[in-house]
């Protein structure tokens, strides 16, 4: 029970992060609306957003936890804090070296990363570019977070680094409160929120680290073996754990050049309904098995391998199917509800619905990934994994032409939601090569999800659909009620659904147990 216990710790702390976004969203959305100054803010809060989670979270993390896991388990304390310092002096100044280049050629930057706002007005791109000089420490600071926060996850530490990402929305949603009026383009109110946030969001680790009398002091010594082992790592990983970032900022490249307004918004909006459920138990699941499996493999304990990766897989579709089938009929209520008031309105609420109810297609997809790749980290297998995600990327960057050239042709207003089937069509199929290597390696060596399961499964889903679709029908126009009467007809629409949901798995006696710790 000690991974349910982390997995609902991580979960409930990723709840307030979502729920505090969704507010910093709803403050966005309804004192600016979808325009070409939002566009402008989340191309230039995306950049270092998707360095960050590319080098930090991303293949940093992956390569990092496995050998630290490594020192700990052959009680190597006294080497312990000596490779942290190491780690964090090497990681610090390569992360300045970066930095430093970004800030100095940033006009460049926006143009490679989001060409069609050079196509804007001269102002739009010049605020961006003013923008991005702003949000370009944030990848400094908070990639020493994550940095931080792989050192209390190896501990089980999980609560802090769980917590930290609050901390960006409240530090935005009081930027905008107290700024947005101090500002000629209030939109810069945002960039100035996410620069205080990193800075916050670092401070806020520190009494944590100090606890376990790790707070690193760092050192540069790249020579260092295990610092090298890291490194070596981390290469391939830049790829591999990374493509649905790689992925996103394709998406939002390409945004930038359709004709519709307010694209790159609208499209921001819609991917951040699918990161809740894949922050909350994806990512929360991938969280805490990486330092699990990274142990038992270094203590060759292959039983507990094998159910420790049955149980995250059990338990990441019995609570992510029903999101997605929810979502994709709820999409439009949801919108509404959480979105249009103010500025943001119906017609943006239906564009950002239609590319919704497209990405719960992929949801299963994206969260059996991060399942998946932390069985390939955990051994140090890192070249598989990045041959499988530069396959992804590609493919992705191949599907959205495509698909946005047929719904052009079909003359479909909503052009960014071929951008959406695409990342969905990539993400399908990395998931099915994924689980195919593993099988091969002989590191699957027993199903991981049986027929038996998969259909008291789908009978819960059946259930809860139909509940869905009945009452659904019983408020006819959402955008006609009050906030507070769309909050309560949409919560009690959810509460019904999943308690159909699971009373049904429940008679039907699907279970998910626990007997081994780890």
């Amino acid at each position: 029970m000690k991974l349910l216990k982390s997995t609902a710790v991580v979960s409930f702390f990723t709840l307030l992060s979502r729920i505090s976004g969704f507010v910093r969203d709803w403050f966005m959305l309804r004192m600016f609306g979808a325009t070409m100054w939002t566009d402008a803010f989340l191309v230039a809060f995306r950049i270092p957003n998707f360095m960050r989670r590319l080098f930090a979270e991303g293949s940093f993390s992956l390569a990092f936890v496995p050998v630290l896991n490594e020192i700990k388990s052959q009680d190597r304390e006294a080497y312990l804090k000596q490779f942290i310092n190491h780690v964090s002096g090497c990681l610090l100044a390569v992360l300045l070296l970066v930095l430093a280049l970004m800030e100095l050629f940033a006009p460049g930057v926006v143009h490679i990363f989001a060409p069609g706002i050079s196509d804007d007005p001269p102002e739009v791109f010049e605020a961006t570019v003013d923008m991005l000089r702003l949000t370009l420490p944030y990848l400094l600071l908070i990639s020493l977070v994550a940095f931080s926060g792989g050192i209390l996850n190896s501990f089980n530490r999980f609560a802090v680094p769980a917590m930290t990402p609050i901390l960006l929305n409240v530090c935005l949603i009081l930027a905008m409160y107290f700024g947005a009026s101090h500002f000629d383009v209030p939109e810069m109110s945002m960039a100035w929120g996410v620069l205080i946030a990193g800075v916050v969001q670092l401070l806020f680790q520190v009494p944590a680290l100090m606890r376990l009398g790790l707070l690193p002091k760092p050192v540069v010594r790249f020579h260092d073996p295990e610092v090298k082992k890291v490194m070596t790592l981390m290469v391939p990983t830049l790829f591999g754990s990374s493509v649905a970032q790689v992925n996103l900022l394709i998406d939002t490249l390409i945004a930038t050049m359709l004709p519709l307004v307010g694209s790159v918004t609208i499209l921001y909006t819609a991917d951040r309904l699918v990161e809740f459920p894949l922050g909350m138990f994806g990512i929360a699941i991938s969280t805490v098995i990486l330092p699990k499996l990274s142990f038992a493999f270094a203590q060759k304990q292959d039983e507990d391998y094998q159910n420790c990766l049955t149980w995250a897989m059990q338990l990441a579709l019995l609570i992510v199917l029903p999101c997605a089938v929810g979502l994709s009929i709820l999409a439009l209520p949801v919108i509404i509800t959480l979105f249009t008031y103010g500025d943001f309105g119906f017609q943006q609420a239906q564009w950002t619905s239609y590319a919704l109810m497209v990405y719960m297609l992929g949801l299963p997809a994206f969260v059996i990934n991060k399942v998946l790749l932390p069985a390939f980290y955990s051994r140090k297998d890192t070249k598989t994994p990045v041959k499988i995600a530069v396959k992804a990327m590609l493919l992705n960057v191949v599907l959205n032409f495509a698909f946005v050239a047929l719904l052009w042709y079909l003359d479909v207003v909503s052009l960014h939601v071929g951008l959406a089937m695409a990342g969905v069509g990539s993400a399908w199929m990395q998931c099915v090569v994924l689980y195919r290597a593993l099988k091969r390696d002989g590191v699957i060596q027993k199903t991981l999800v049986s027929w038996a399961f998969l259909c008291k499964l789908f009978v819960g889903l059946a259930f809860m659909a139909l509940t869905l679709l009945y009452i659904k029908t019983w408020v006819s126009s959402w955008v006609d009620l009050f906030w507070y009467q769309r909050f309560g007809y949409l919560s009690g629409m959810i509460s019904l659904a999943a308690l159909v949901y699971f009373i049904v798995i429940y008679l039907a006696g699907l279970r998910i147990k626990t007997t081994w710790k780890l």
